[in-house]
C-alpha cells in the first residue's frame, strides 16, 4: 500500500493540486493549437509553441527547467552536475538561447524572398524604414510603464512583425519574457489580415486607395547578386550587432540568386527551415510556465503587441501618403501598410484592400519591396536595440 500510495504522489493528477495554474496554462495552450489548426493562424509555428507550453506546464514531465537559463544567463556549470538532471528542451532551448536558431531560420527566409522589387524600387526602403515606428514608440511606452530598458526594447520588436527577430532580440535581452512576446509575436502577424486592413481604410481616402501605380522595371541577375552582398557589408558595417541576422537572410538569398547553389538553397528553405521551426516553436513554447506566463505584465505586453503593430502599419501608410506630396508620379499609399516585416502576408493584404476599391488594380508586386525592406529594417532595429542595451 505504501508503493502504491508513492506512486499516486508522484502522479501529474496528484501534483497539479500542489500548481493549479497549470490548468489555465492548459487551456491557454488548448486555444493556440485550436488556432494554429482549425483557423490556421500560422500553424508551422504556432502549433509547436502550443504543444511546448503545454509539454512544459506537464506537472512531473521536468521536460524544461528554468534555473539552467536564471538571470538571463546559461549555467553551464549545472548541466551535468548532478543537481538538475536536463530535459530535453533544456537542450533543444540553448539554440534559442545561443542565437541559433533565428538566424537558421533567416537564412531560409533569405532563400525564399526575391528582393527585385526593392532593387528595382529603392524608395521602398524608404516605406520599410518607416514601418520600424511601432518598435520605438511603443519601446517609450514600455518604458513609461516601468519595464526595464532590455525589457522595453524587446516588447517594442514586436511591432516589426518578425518571429525570430523578435525571439532573437528577447533571448538576448530579457529571456524571462520569452514566452508572452514570442506568443504575441506569431499571433500578430497571423491576425495582418484582420489588424492591417482598418488602419488603411481610416488613413488614405478611396481616391488615393484607386492610384494605379506603373509595372517594375526588369532587374538584372547581377543587380540580383550583388544586393545582397552590398547590404549585408553596409548593414554590418553600420550596426554590427545585426550582422548575424542580416548576413544569414542575405546568404540566403545569395545561395538562390547566384544559380550555383541550388542544392544548398532547396535545403534552406525546406530540410532546414523545417527541422529548426520545429526546434524553436517547442522551445520557445516551453518558456510559458505558469510562474513567468500568468503575470499582469503579460497582458501589458500583448497590449503593447497590438500598439506596436498598428503603429509599424501606420507609419508606412503615413510616410508614403508624405512621399506623394513631393512625387510627380503618385504611389498607392496602400503598399506602406506592407512596410511591417510580415512576409509575404502584408504585401497581400495590401493588394486585397486596393482590389476592393479598384478591380483592376495590381498592387501586390510593389507591395513586395517595402514587405521585404521590412525585414531588412526590423534586423537593423533589432541591432540597434542589442547594441544600445545588449
Amino acid at each position: 500500500m505504501e508503493t502504491i500510495m508513492n506512486f499516486i504522489n508522484q502522479t501529474g493528477f496528484s501534483l497539479i493540486a500542489n500548481d493549479p495554474k497549470v490548468l489555465i496554462m492548459f487551456v491557454i495552450a488548448f486555444i493556440l493549437l485550436y488556432l494554429a489548426i482549425a483557423k490556421g493562424f500560422e500553424p508551422l509555428l504556432l502549433l509547436p509553441i502550443a504543444f511546448g507550453m503545454l509539454l512544459t506546464n506537464l506537472p512531473g514531465a521536468e521536460i524544461y527547467h528554468e534555473a539552467l537559463f536564471a538571470d538571463g544567463h546559461v549555467h553551464w556549470d549545472l548541466f551535468g552536475s548532478g543537481e538538475i538532471t536536463p530535459g530535453l528542451i533544456d537542450y533543444l532551448y540553448l539554440g534559442v538561447k545561443l542565437g541559433i536558431y533565428p538566424c537558421l531560420i533567416f537564412l531560409g527566409v533569405g532563400a525564399m524572398t526575391d528582393f527585385a522589387p526593392l532593387i528595382a524600387n529603392p524608395r521602398s526602403l524608404l516605406l520599410g524604414a518607416a514601418a520600424q515606428l511601432g518598435i520605438f514608440v511603443t519601446y517609450i511606452a514600455a518604458r513609461y510603464m516601468g519595464f526595464s530598458p532590455a525589457e522595453a526594447s524587446s516588447i517594442g520588436i514586436i511591432g516589426g512583425a518578425d518571429g525570430p527577430t523578435a525571439i532573437f532580440v528577447t533571448s538576448k535581452l530579457a529571456p524571462h519574457l520569452l514566452g508572452p512576446i514570442a506568443v504575441a509575436a506569431y499571433s500578430y502577424m497571423a491576425l495582418v489580415p484582420v489588424i492591417q486592413p482598418p488602419i488603411m481604410k481610416a488613413l488614405t481616402t478611396p481616391e488615393e486607395r484607386k492610384i494605379k501605380m506603373v509595372a517594375l522595371r526588369p532587374v538584372s541577375k547581377v543587380e540580383k547578386i550583388i544586393f545582397p552582398i552590398v547590404i549585408t557589408v553596409f548593414v554590418a558595417l553600420l550596426v554590427p550587432s545585426a550582422a548575424p541576422l542580416v548576413g544569414c537572410l542575405m546568404l540566403g538569398n545569395l545561395f538562390k540568386e547566384s544559380g550555383v547553389a541550388e542544392r544548398l538553397s532547396k535545403t534552406v528553405q525546406n530540410e532546414l527551415m523545417n527541422i529548426v521551426t520545429i526546434f524553436l516553436g517547442i522551445s520557445v513554447g516551453a518558456t510559458a510556465t505558469a510562474n513567468t506566463f500568468l503575470r499582469l505584465e503579460t497582458i501589458k505586453i500583448i497590449a503593447m503587441g497590438v500598439i506596436a503593430f498598428g503603429l509599424g502599419t501606420a507609419g508606412g501608410l503615413i510616410l508614403a501618403k508624405v512621399m506623394n506630396l513631393f512625387l510627380k508620379t503618385k504611389i498607392n499609399p496602400l503598399i506602406g501598410s506592407a512596410g511591417v516585416s510580415a512576409v509575404p502576408m502584408a504585401a497581400r493584404v495590401s493588394q486585397m484592400v486596393g482590389q476592393k476599391e479598384e478591380p483592376s488594380n495590381f498592387l501586390l508586386m510593389h507591395a513586395m519591396g517595402p514587405n521585404v525592406a521590412g525585414v531588412i529594417g526590423s534586423a537593423i532595429a533589432a541591432g540597434v536595440l542589442l547594441a544600445l542595451f545588449g
